[in-house]
Parts: C-alpha cells; structure tokens; sequence
C-alpha cells in the first residue's frame, strides 16, 4: 500500500502536513471566535429588547464596541481602506504621556477581548465544561492563572522545572485556597464606597487603615464567633456588603464539610453549635438577597428570566456564586433534620437564574434534589420544597434544560418506587401526582419525554412476550412498571382533561399518547393471567379508570374483570383460613398462601364488583348504556348458575350476593336509560344529539350512581380507619427507636466516665 502514494503525497506529509494542520486548527479557532461574537451581539439585543434599558445598564460593552473600529471588517475592507488609524473618542488624560497611554489602552483592549471571548465560551456554550475545576467547584475563567492542583501534577510530571520555578520564582508556588474570591473584595470595596465619594478625601486615611484592621483581625481568627457572625449579618442586611458575603461563604464552606477527615484545610473552623446555627441561617438568607441587589433578576411574565451575565460583576462574582452552590449541594446530601433541609432547599429558588450558564453544577444540584423529594424517608413538607425548587427550574430553564429535568424527574420517581409498602405508597402517590405536572409546562418537550418512555414500556413487554425465559416476565411484573404506567395515567389525565383543553383552545400535545399507554397497560395485565398476580391487573385497571374518566375516552375493561370471574380461583369453593384480610392497595403479587383461601376470594369479589361498577357509572348517562351493560349482565348471570351448584359451585355466598347486587343495579340502570330514550326526537345518527343527551344530568342520581356513592363513602371510612391504625403504629415504632437510642446513649455516656474516671487517676470505690 506504501508504494501506490504518490511520491508528492509522501512528501507533503512529511514536510508540510503538520503545518497546514495547525493552520487550519487556527483558522477554526478564529471562526469559532467570530460565531461567539455573533452570539454576544445577537443576545445583547434581546437584551435591549427585553428591558429597554440595556444601553443605560451595559455602558462598559457598549463603549468597547465602539472602541474596535475593525470589529466589523473583513480582510479585504481593512486593506482597501488604507493604513489610516481611526480617531479613539478623547478621555481624561492622566499625567502621563499620550503615547503611553495610548500604547497601554492597546494592551488593555486586547486583552478585554480574549477575556470576553473566553467568558462568552464558557456561558454561551456551557456544556463543554472543564472536566478540572477547584475545589470549590469554580473553574478558572478571568486570568486566574495556574492551580495547586495543576502545580502538585507538574512537580511529579517535570521536577525539574518544578524546582527551577521555586528556586527562581517562589512567589509563582505560593498559593492561597481562596484566591479565586480575591477580585470581590475589590468590587465590593467599589459598590461600598461609591456613595461615599464626597467625603472621601477627608476621611482617605481613616478609611485605608480600617480594612487592614479587619483583614488581621481574620486572618488571626479563624475560629468564627458569634461576634464574627453578627458583624457579618449587619454587614449584609444594611449594606448589602460583598466582602462580608465572601467571608460568609468562605465560613459556610468550611461549616458544610463540618467533621469530615478529607485533609483539606478551610480559611475557618467551626466549633460550636449555636455559631454553626447562627452561620447556616444568615448564608441561607442572605446570600441570595445579596447576590440579588448587586445582579437583579429580570423576569418575563412568561416566567422568562434575563441576567446581565457580561457584565464584569457577574465574571467577577462567578467564583463566589459556584463555591457557595458546591457548598449548598454537599450539605443537601448530608443534612437529616427536616427544619434544616427545608431550610437549605428553599435558598436554592433565587440561586438558579444565576446557574443557567452552568449546566455542570446545575446537573447535580438537581439530581440531588430530586433524590430528596423522591426518598421514602424525606417528610410531605420536604417533597413539595424540593418539587417547588424542580418545577421552578423548569420554568426558567431552556427546552434543553427542561427535557434534562423531565427525564431526571422520571428516573427519580422510578428509583423511589422500588419499594412499596403501607407505609410509602402515599409518599409514591404524592411524587406521582407532583410530577405530573411538570409534563403540562412545554407540552412538546411533555410529549418528546413521553413518547420515549412510553416506547420504552412497550419494548420491555415485548421482549418479556418474545423471550421464553423463565424471569423474563419480571421486568414487566414489578412495582416500577406498575407505577410507572399509572404515572402516565396521571400525566395523561391531568393534561388531557376537556376542560382544560376547552381553556387553552385547543387539544393537548400529549392526547396522542393515550392510545400507546392503553396498549401497553391492557398488554401487561394479560401478561401472565393467573390468580398470583390479580392485584396487579387491579392496579392497571384503575390507572385505565382514571384516564379514562379525565379524558372521555372509552376504554374495554369488562372483559379483563370477566377473565377474574372465570378463573379456578373464582368457580372452585375455597378453604377456609385464618390469615388477615389481604391489603390489595400495597401489593401486587398474592403470596401462596393465600391462594384459594376464602379471604382472598372475597377480597377478589369484592375488586371485581366495586371497578365493575367504577367502570359502568362512567356511562351511566350515556345513550347506549343498555347496550353496553347487557353482554356484561347476561355473562354474569350465566356465571352465577354455574356458582350456585351444590356440587361444581363456588359456596361463597358473599360474593355471589355482591355480584347479585351489581346486576339489579344495571339492569335498573338500563331500564332508565331506556326510559329517558324513549322520549327523545332524533335520530342515531345525529350525533350532536347523541353527544348531548343528558349531558346536564347528574350522574349520581342513576340508580347505578347512587349505589357507587354509597359504596364510595363505605370505603372512605374503612380506608380513615386503616390510616389511623397505621399512624399510631408508626408513632409507637418511632417511640420505641427514640427510647433504645436513649438508653444506648446513656450507656456510652457511663462507659466514656468511667474511662475518664480511670485515665485521671480517679478511682471508683469499687476499685478502692
């Protein structure tokens, strides 16, 4: 193959190759840093758009552009037009010369220029991050120069210049942990000052020593005090002080890695409890007050939020607002108090207009929020802040934002399923019905996600169908696949709700999948028809229930419930048992010994009445109930003469009463459909006629529909008494844990004096 390239080839490789692709790389490079440029242009309009104000606020932009004369050039313009410098618009001039200072400003403006390129890379395109940042969690954007961490991997990559730089340039090794926060002493020095021009040259000298004063006051002190953290607060409530905001954060970040032995040394140490307490409540509060005045929100009544992000303050502030965020983020995923993480969450809200730019930090604050909103363990109070802080990010984000936050609300909520007990499941319910609502913020990206799930759903079940494993139904039989479909039941249900369509005007995005999860729902109930798993076809039929109910979408349940009936476990007569009733609401597997027991028959009875009866009073009023209800009557009379054999029969009266029972109320039902429906004057084909009959007429007043309000109000009470059951045995269980960590308390406690007594010298009289 070496022999067919042509000898020029060759040589161009190896003599020209290398450069011509360092050329193109550079030429890359200054198109990318054109694009960026362009981008900049194009947001400060929107900007000026938006607030109509933006040539006021934004004079420092808007007077570079006007200083860069060939900003607008290309190549052949700038040599057409000569070699003539344009005039710069005059300044002050200072007492040295004009071509200093004018030599300087040349300097300076190509400076300012990379500077922004290099800002306008890091916010306009944030998800190519830097994989090393500090520990604060900030990456080195303005002229920070090398890192200690960069520092320590050259000492072992190349020693030898590591040690010519310390015997020659000790100062370039130096480095303090905070450095990147040093430029906000000096803008906060210019805020805090500026009122005060009038009287600063009487007061210059006073001034000058005073921060020295403070600066050897805390550098000696690093142990904070309640004095400290007074000052502080005055500092930030009255003066709206960045300086006293670095040194709140500084301290906070030293209070969030509280007790922790990972060897790193913070500025301040935290000793006490009432300054730990007294620190954590002024950061939480007050840092975004702070951040807010000196960089206000500008918010759209969209809900559309604007921040200056070029300006220098933001750049200069970037350091400060990461660490504090890294610092908030490590104490979300140590906090246990309830008070403490409500507290902490909350004081996230105003920090995310500030984050848009970066989606790294902004990535793992949400992850962990939405792993404290979808834990078991967190308390109602703590999911709905969490959810506020979720859903409130979802509103000022971008379709990109939002489609990253959709999908980490789904994985949450999945993750919080797993495990499904008495205890859990209102906390699974409330998570469900939370989340659901942000699927109606952009109904495109609602339906984008969806789609993409609910596909996922059908490629599970068709994989457990197509494959003759033996588990292999089990991806499809669990409580994240049970859940998981009633989720997009609620979603679906909420969103797909006439009336809420008859608001907006038009019909929901997300009304095309109603058929896909009705699809999958009534193919993973089939999946496996035996009695083990009737709970979980229970489950689904209710999220079909649900939706279909919400939507006026006609959905087949009947027969799924008359599959129940015709089951061994249904037509066979039971044995009898001693177990407790079966709780069908947290399961949805029957254990084996309950199988064709007479507790769990009339538990089975009992479901197949009470969503026989939920699914017909969906059309009670509906001009073709008759019709609808009378292969469903006529099925189960049949099975009922089949049950009340003395020898093949069942000889479970209580069922068979209940399904007695639902019978009389459909055929009266039917009867008085039939009766309204004699009177009408149209015929079947006018449809505005069909839609209409008794649309005004309260379901509830049918035979049918006051049975089933009946039987609702029966299992209110019974469910209210269960609840009440399960919260004393909570609050008893939570008394019993809090009594033996007492009493193990109580035996470390004798244990340690006892040690003390001995390593002192002091002797017990026993020992004597």
């Amino acid at each position: 193959m070496a022999k067919s390239t042509k000898k020029s080839t060759r040589k161009f490789e190896k003599n020209h190759l290398k450069d011509t692709l360092e050329k193109r790389k550079a030429g890359a490079k200054i198109k990318q840093r054109q694009q960026i440029k362009e981008k900049r242009q194009a947001r400060n309009a929107r900007d000026a758009e938006f607030s109509g104000k933006a040539a006021e606020e934004d004079g420092a932009p808007k007077k570079v552009a006007k200083e860069d004369p060939f900003g607008k050039m290309n190549v052949d313009d700038f040599f057409q037009g000569g070699f003539e410098i344009p005039e710069k618009p005059v300044e002050k001039m200072t007492k040295s010369s004009g071509t200093e200072k004018l030599g300087k400003r040349k300097r300076v403006e190509a400076e300012e220029d990379d500077n922004d390129d290099s800002s306008e890379a890091s916010f306009e395109e944030a998800p190519v991050l830097s994989d090393s940042e500090n520990e604060d969690g900030s990456e080195d954007e303005d002229e920070t120069g090398m890192s200690k961490s960069a520092m320590d991997a050259l000492a072992k990559k190349d020693p030898e210049f590591y040690r010519f730089l310390k015997e020659n340039d000790p100062e370039a090794l130096d480095f303090d942990e905070n450095a990147d926060l040093a430029e906000v002493d000096d803008l906060s020095g210019s805020d805090d000052e500026g009122p005060k021009k009038k009287k600063q040259k009487k007061s210059k000298k006073k001034a000058s020593e005073e921060p020295e004063v403070e600066e050897e006051e805390e550098g000696d002190s690093s142990e904070v005090t309640t004095a400290m953290v007074s000052k502080w607060k005055k500092a930030m409530s009255e003066q709206h002080s960045l300086r006293a905001m670095r040194q709140v954060v500084l301290a906070f970040r030293a209070a969030a890695h509280v007790n922790e032995d990972e060897g790193k040394e913070y500025k301040y140490t935290i000793s006490s409890p009432e300054v730990y307490h007294e620190l954590l409540l002024i950061t939480l509060k007050y840092v975004p007050e702070v951040l807010n005045h000196h960089l206000p929100v500008k918010e759209t009544a969209v809900g559309k939020v604007r921040v200056a992000t070029d300006s220098k303050k933001f750049r200069t502030l970037t350091p400060l607002l990461k660490s504090h965020t890294s610092s908030v983020h490590h104490l979300l995923t140590s906090l246990s108090d309830a008070a403490t993480l409500n507290l902490t969450l909350s004081s996230i809200a105003p920090l995310l207009p500030y984050l848009l730019s970066f989606k790294k930090v902004l990535k793992d604050v949400v992850k962990t929020v939405v792993d404290i909103w979808s834990d078991a363990s967190s308390t109602e109070a703590t999911r709905i802040t969490a959810f506020l802080v979720v859903r409130r990010l979802a509103v000022i984000g971008d379709l990109g934002l939002r489609e990253a936050v959709l999908k980490t609300v789904y994985q949450g909520l999945i993750k919080g399923s797993r495990n499904t007990t008495i205890h859990t499941i209102q906390g699974i319910n409330l998570t469900k019905n939370s989340a659901a609502e942000l699927w109606g913020l952009d109904a495109g990206v609602g339906y984008a996600t969806g789609f993409t799930f609910i596909r996922q759903l059908a490629i599970h079940l068709r994989s457990s169908i197509t494959n003759n494993q033996k588990e292999s139904y089990k991806t499809v039989y669990n409580w994240q696949y049970v859940h998981s479909l009633d989720f997009w039941s609620c979603v679906l249900s909420e969103h797909c709700n006439p009336l809420k369509e008859a608001e907006m005007g038009k019909e929901s995005q997300l009304r095309p999948l109603i058929y896909p999860t009705v699809q999958v729902t009534l193919g993973a109930m089939r999946l496996i028809p035996t009695s083990t798993y009737f709970p979980l076809r229970f489950h689904m039929i209710r999220s079909l229930l649900r939706l279909s109910r919400a939507t006026g979408t006609y959905i087949p349940l009947a027969p799924a419930l008359l599959e129940v009936l015709s089951s061994a476990e249904m037509k066979k007569p039971p044995k009898a048992s001693t177990l407790k009733a079966f709780d069908f609401a947290c399961n949805y597997k029957a254990q084996k010994a309950y199988l064709r027991t007479r507790v769990y028959q009339d538990g089975v009875g009992e479901q197949v009445v009470e969503l026989l009866s939920e699914f017909f009073v969906l059309w009670s009023t509906s001009i073709a109930f008759p019709e609808l209800a009378l292969p469903v009557i006529v099925m189960i009379k049949r099975w009922l003469k089949d049950a009340g054999k003395k020898s093949l029969g069942n000889k479970n009266n209580k069922v068979n009463s209940m399904l007695l029972l639902i019978i009389q109320k459909l055929e009266a039902s039917g009867k008085f459909i039939e009766e309204k429906r004699s009177k009408v004057d149209f015929a079947p084909n006018n449809r505005a006629g069909v839609d209409g009959f008794l649309k005004d007429f309260a379901w509830e007043k049918t035979p049918l529909g006051a049975f089933v309000v009946g039987q609702r109000k029966q299992r209110e009470e019974k469910a209210k008494m269960l609840e009440e059951g399960r919260r004393e045995e909570e609050r008893k269980r939570k008394l019993d844990e809090e009594k033996a960590k007492a009493q193990g308390s109580d035996e470390e406690t004798d244990g340690v004096s006892d040690n003390e007594d001995s390593e002192t010298g002091f002797a017990s009289d026993d020992d004597e």
